[in-house]
């Protein structure tokens, strides 16, 4: 299941998975055989064949009117998501230049799960912004603890500043690029707030995470003198 679940993330259809695995167990295969062990029609079959061509993922050979089709390596796969990759690389200025210009001031968006929250995080490195944080119970380095590590390594790379308003008994993995200062009579809570650039973050540590990202000069500027102000009664370690 690992397998099929892999090549659906990467683009691959229904089909397309049953025949590039049927293939790359069987190897060379007459498309009738292909459809008959994949258990689809022999019309899906040779869309799908037609559609792993294309891909550069199949290939076939003719022998007297038959044709012969063949898987070309899995690696292949690996040369498939690299060009990919380098095609959205070439639209992507062209893609930021209408992002920018077509931006509403003040929208709001929600990410789900650990993957869309570690978009939020992701952004506050392309941002270049120092990050100004309060309401943190260590949820981000117990339930991130890897990818943590990787955050506090590209803050360095960027020169990303963090301050970070925490309860007197917590700590956190980031001594390096990190600065702290405690608050008393503070009740813990899921929610951590990250104010960098323009931007205001709430995530929300439950069983499946959320992140709701603000997009708003003017707020981001209100949350931060509120934190001014509470980094100015903080105390140092």
């Amino acid at each position: 299941m690992r397998i099929e679940k892999t090549l659906e993330k990467i683009g691959f259809s229904p089909n397309e998975i049953k025949v590039y695995l049927t293939l790359n167990g069987n190897g060379s295969t007459k498309a009738g055989r292909i459809a008959k062990l994949a258990k689809i029609d022999r019309s899906s079959a040779y869309n799908s064949l037609k559609l792993l061509q294309e891909k550069g993922l199949v290939s076939y050979v003719n022998i007297g009117k038959v044709k012969w089709f063949q898987v070309t390596g899995p690696r292949r796969i690996l040369d498939y998501i690299k060009e990919q990759e380098e095609d959205v690389r070439k639209i992507l200025p062209q893609l930021q230049a209408v992002h920018k210009t077509k931006k509403v001031e003040g929208q709001v968006r929600l990410f789900k799960g650990v993957k869309g929250v570690r978009s939020v995080f992701l952004d506050i490195i392309r941002t270049e912004e120092d990050n100004f944080i309060f309401g943190s119970e260590g949820q981000f380095s117990e339930r991130m603890k890897e990818f943590a590590l990787q955050f506090g390594r590209m803050k360095k790379e960027k020169g990303i500043r963090t301050q970070n308003l925490i309860r007197r008994d917590r700590s956190e993995l980031d001594n390096e690029t990190t600065e702290y200062r405690y608050v008393p009579a503070v009740k813990e809570s899921p929610a951590v707030t990250n104010i960098y650039g323009d931007k205001i973050a709430i995530i929300i540590w439950t069983d499946e995470p959320e992140a709701i990202v603000i997009e708003n000069a003017a707020a981001a500027k209100a949350y931060k003198s509120y934190f001014d102000f509470m980094w100015k009664n903080g105390k140092k370690k």
